[in-house]
């Protein structure tokens, strides 16, 4: 069996030319179903120019269970998530397409390096889209299988021309070039720790006012790229930085645990252990929906044979393990921990989940990260960082009552300057006078869901707020600088967003993804219900069960409980939360209103916990991050506040606070 280490060993073909399969990933599902079982009468170069499908997420690349493996039997299960999916299991790699072809936003949602290489062991060698995903397209690099945007070159390779492997890579920068030459990142690193490559010097731009992302890249640059004087880190340019957290969760941890002993050796440990955490929190429910399914005695012992290989690794490194909780589920969710207990200000923070930018709340440069990049970070303490542009969003004024940060972020996904591809691979600034409205939790909630905006991460800059709950820690843990850290005063951005807070109204995305984002009473359909899910690392902090808690107080001061026939479900982000939530009798209100508190755990939201739906025509209104297709189930799910998320558990329809108990709800 090839391991993803062997086949990183040969650089990328000096030239490529078309001696394969092509599968166009178009909008119509016959049309792909007829190319892989062969009845398609069309060409590629015909099928190109059908309507392409955009924003294909992870999810729908590789299903989440299909992540309890990471090996070669990933080939088997490349595009089995696909939105109406008409072909079975294994059809794409008997297909093996040379080349595959979509349209905007390729690899959107998780950072599961598993979607990579289902691809690559399908034979997939070349992948074309109209624009990609900052993860996707990193893990694609990294492991050897060549990213390309130009169509012009599409059509040249379709016409039978051999070209260059330079005409495929034009827009990425000396670095990156030099990864994909030489195969992937471990190829790139034996090379250059060998010497048989030249050193490669990425450019640096003349000193000049600084974005705050900037400042920390240029804190952390690593001494293979050493800043020269008078110089400052280029926007587009790609650096080596150290970074002070790095952490990763059962889902990943195994497959990045073999790369790492595969290229480092059987002795090799994690550098700096004690700036390493290993989470086993979302797949700690699992068991409780994977037994009702078919095949649930195999996902069961696969999703046992992740979290033992994880502890087994994290233990042999010294690292921080967190893991089940005597309560059931896990300590805690992995975003929620950090941000509770480990990020500081100016850190670099990576974490093998597409929502590690939550930890941008307190100030830190937090982005996820594939399992090569993690295996190779736990060595050296480096990750490869492409400088960011900077959209800057200007907060203004103050939240009506009822409206929360997740209506505001719904907000974002649908304004002129953000939606379609404009922030792909940039950062969200929160700046404005309305940061110092908006909580920590609430912070989280903004960070948190700057990957469904298309972005690398968000950020807040440190202020009062960041230092209050940092002091909160125990003295061990509390941060000790970059209190000052901001942009300079004549900082360059890439955009700038106004933001009115108290214009913003409630808010929820229509199903298939968060980007269908409109306001709640545009929705004039009658929704019924089957359950609500409140939780998942976006819905399950401190501030979020005060917003469930304050419209459940209303709903039960007026005899109302959770409606007939709804299963309701309240998920806590961690055990902190778990003890803030009963010491102030919220636990006790939601079991009396009838609603299922769950322990920690990603759970629903990852289709693997209570709350996930069970059949295509079930219907979900959730608090989580994104509602991709089959990513919480083959059911629809619509994403809202938890204020929306309590409102309808009482309705038993998509309903706002106001529309249920004629007022707005306040914690």
């Amino acid at each position: 069996m090839r391991t993803p280490a062997e086949q990183n060993r040969a650089g990328a073909p000096r030239t490529i030319a078309l001696r394969g399969n092509v599968l166009v990933l178009t909008e119509d599902p016959a049309l792909l179903a007829a190319q892989l079982d062969g009845s398609c009468t069309l060409t590629p170069g015909q099928l190109v120019r059908e309507p392409l499908r955009d924003n294909i997420s992870t999810d729908e690349m590789i299903p989440g269970w299909c992540c309890y493996w990471y090996d070669e039997k990933l080939g088997d299960y490349a595009y089995l998530g696909l939105r109406g999916r008409q072909f079975g299991e294994g059809a794409v790699r008997s297909f093996a397409p040379q080349v595959v072809v979509s349209g905007d936003a390729k690899g959107c949602g998780s950072s599961r390096e598993h979607a990579v290489y289902a691809e690559k062991y399908s034979g997939t060698e070349l992948v074309f889209a109209r624009s990609f995903e900052r993860i996707y397209q990193q893990n694609c690099r990294n492991v050897g299988i060549v990213t390309c945007d130009d169509f012009d070159v599409l059509a040249a390779l379709l016409a039978g021309r051999e070209l260059p492997l330079e005409a495929f890579t034009r827009s990425a920068n000396a670095i990156e070039r030099a990864i994909i030459d030489h195969g992937g990142l471990f190829g790139f690193n034996r090379g250059h720790d060998s010497g048989e490559a030249s050193p490669i010097r990425p450019a640096f731009a003349a000193a000049r006012p600084l974005t705050v992302v900037e400042k920390i890249v240029q804190n952390r640059l690593s001494p293979r790229n050493p800043l020269p004087g008078g110089a400052s880190v280029a926007v587009g340019e790609s650096y080596f930085v150290r970074t002070d957290v790095r952490f990763s969760h059962e889902y990943v941890t195994p497959m990045a645990a073999g790369m790492f002993s595969r290229q480092f050796g059987e002795e090799a440990r994690p550098a700096d252990p004690d700036s390493c955490y290993f989470f086993q929190d979302h797949l700690s429910l699992a068991e409780q929906v994977l037994a009702r399914r078919a095949r649930g005695p195999e996902l069961i012992e696969r999703v046992d044979h992740l979290g033992r290989r994880q502890k087994e690794f994290a233990a042999l490194g010294g690292g921080h393990f967190i893991g089940p909780s005597d309560l059931g589920g896990s300590r805690a969710i992995c975003h929620n921990y950090i941000v509770e207990h480990v990020a500081r200000p100016g850190d670099v923070i990576i974490g093998t989940d597409s929502h590690t930018c939550t930890a941008g709340a307190v100030g830190a440069f937090a982005f996820g990260v594939g399992a090569t990049d993690i295996a190779n970070a736990w060595y050296s303490r480096e990750i490869l960082v492409k400088v960011p542009a900077v959209i800057r969003i200007n907060l203004l004024g103050t939240l009506p009552h009822g409206v929360c940060a997740k209506d505001v972020m719904l907000t974002l996904l649908a304004h002129p300057r953000i939606e379609g591809s404009q922030t792909l691979g940039k950062v969200l600034l929160f700046t404005g006078p309305g940061c110092a409205t908006l909580n920590m939790d609430e912070r989280a909630t903004l960070c948190n869901m700057a990957v469904e905006a298309g972005g690398m991460t968000a950020l807040f800059e440190p202020d009062h707020v960041t230092r209050d709950h940092v002091s909160r820690r125990p003295e061990a843990s509390r941060a000790t600088g970059a209190w000052d850290l901001a942009s300079d005063e004549d900082a360059v951005y890439a955009a700038a967003v106004d933001i009115a807070l108290d214009t913003v109204e409630p808010m929820v995305a229509l199903p298939g993804d968060p980007r269908n984002s409109v306001p709640l009473a545009s929705v004039r359909t009658d929704v019924r219900v089957d359950k609500v899910y409140g939780g998942s690392c976006t819905g399950g902090k401190a501030y979020d069960m005060d917003m469930y808690a304050s419209v459940f107080e209303l709903a039960r001061a007026r005899g109302m409980s959770v409606a007939e026939g709804v299963q309701a479900y309240i998920q806590v982000g961690s055990e902190s939360v778990m003890e803030y939530a009963t010491r102030r009798g919220y636990i006790a209100l939601f079991e009396d209103i009838g609603v299922t508190v769950l322990p920690p755990s990603c759970g629903a939201c990852i289709n693997a916990g209570p709350g996930v739906s069970e059949s295509p025509d079930d219907v979900t209104v959730s608090a989580q991050n994104r509602n991709f297709p089959g990513r919480s189930g083959p059911g629809q799910v619509y994403l809202a506040s938890p204020y929306v998320v309590a409102a309808t558990a009482i309705s038993g329809r998509l309903s706002s606070v106001a529309a249920v108990l004629g007022t707005e709800a306040r914690p």
